[in-house]
């Protein structure tokens, strides 16, 4: 009997008197503790540091040189909040029992990656209206994406409404509208990580009726496999975290699905996150993703508006601004600009391109009427019928090579 009051009473003093409650079913990642979590948290924090920093000197350099990317300042913010979110699941483990602490956790948790779900659906949408100029700058598409950029913020502050509430309540109908809102803003966050796919998909296998509106630096099918290899890194991590809270969102918290542990928490949040910001670091997306300012047209993709076309045309002011440009800076190769045409298309261009250069290179050598007179009456000496020679139809670099040796060999 003396048992059954005392335990009776511990029960008493546990049970919360007031607002906000701790949870009663059991969440991904569950509680923190000093060992693992406090190390853990201590790792990714630098390397959210780290990536925060390269990101913000990206961003100002491009900022110094008149480069506007917008996305190297969203990165940054992602970074900045991830650092808040591993700050606070370190307080939270020094502080297992405080419920207010775990509320600002959970919040983070919620609210970073979003915009790295931002990132991708500009570069998807930079994607369409590359293939389609005309139908990706159309403004039914373009009121999609503000409506889906709208959806993003009014879905998020829906789930955080609902983290928030959860803790402030004890009535079971509440709960159970709070869980179906948690449950709906994941399956939308599921689907917006994975939207991108489809868009790249319908880009490139819609038939194009012009020709693709290369932007930025690089190789347009590099864009193509960053973005798909990104687009798959978040859903799966998004995927993830809802099949967890529809599969074990009611389970009790003192019996969590092995798929409800630290480990899943921790690779399926921070790591395909992590991932990803340094391939967007590595990669550069400042300049494969880089479209000129103010475009809001078909064909203004198609403007230069990089650094040395700016410095080509005076706009360059900081004489040290040149020492600041590395190689990668330069504008790339043929092949990178024509590379989404056929091998015949190229050949043929390419010749076009060989026989305009012989004529420009050999105009000042076309005989006048005179020295064609010369040479019909035979009057011209040798040297000269070299000099006044109808440069021909020629055409790739060797065989025009190995005609100017063959002329040069007649006239000796």
């Amino acid at each position: 009997m003396a048992d059954a009051m005392l335990l009776a009473r511990q029960a008493a003093s546990m049970r919360p008197v007031s607002a906000p409650y701790p949870p009663k079913t059991a969440a991904l990642g569950g509680v923190p503790s000093i060992n693992p979590d406090v190390p853990i948290c201590a790792v990714f924090l630098v390397l959210y540091i780290i990536a925060a920093c390269s990101h913000m000197t990206i961003l100002q350099i491009n900022q110094h040189r008149k480069h506007k990317f917008i996305m190297s300042g969203m990165m940054f913010g992602y970074c900045m909040s991830r650092i808040v979110t591993m700050i606070m699941r370190i307080v939270w483990a020094t502080r297992p029992m405080n419920v207010r602490i775990a509320i600002a956790a959970n919040i983070f948790v919620f609210a970073g990656v979003v915009l790295l779900f931002v990132v991708n659906l500009l570069f998807a949408q930079r994607i369409v209206r590359a293939c389609h100029p005309h139908s990706g700058w159309h403004p039914f598409f373009h009121w999609i994406f503000v409506a889906i950029y709208a959806w993003i913020p009014v879905t998020l502050v829906m789930l955080l409404i609902s983290v928030i509430q959860s803790f402030y309540t004890l009535n079971a109908n509440t709960k159970r509208i709070d869980r179906d809102i948690q449950l709906y803003g994941q399956t939308a966050y599921a689907f917006i990580s994975f939207l991108p796919i489809p868009m790249i998909i319908l880009g490139l296998l819609v038939p194009r009726k012009t020709r693709v509106e290369k932007f930025g630096h690089g190789r347009f099918r590099t864009k193509i496999y960053a973005l798909t290899t990104t687009t798959i890194l978040l859903c799966l991590g998004a995927c993830f975290r809802l099949g967890t809270n529809f599969a074990g969102g009611e389970r009790p918290r003192t019996d969590p699905a092995s798929y409800q542990s630290k480990a899943y928490f921790y690779v399926f949040n921070f790591v395909v996150e992590l991932v990803v910001i340094y391939l967007y670091l590595v990669l550069r997306v400042d300049k494969r993703f880089f479209i000129p300012t103010g475009s809001h047209q078909a064909g203004d993709y198609l403007r230069r508006d990089d650094y040395y076309t700016r410095k080509a045309r005076g706009e360059v002011t900081d004489p040290n601004a040149e020492a600041k440009v590395s190689p990668g800076d330069m504008i790339l190769s043929e092949e990178e600009v024509f590379d989404d045409l056929s091998r015949d298309e190229l050949e043929r261009m390419t010749s076009s391109q060989d026989v305009e250069k012989g004529y420009e290179a050999d105009e000042a050598k076309v005989p006048s009427d005179a020295a064609q007179r010369a040479l019909d009456s035979g009057t011209a000496t040798v040297m000269s019928r070299s000099l006044v020679a109808i440069p021909p139809v020629a055409h790739t670099p060797n065989e025009r090579i190995a005609e100017m040796r063959a002329t040069e060999e007649e006239g000796q």
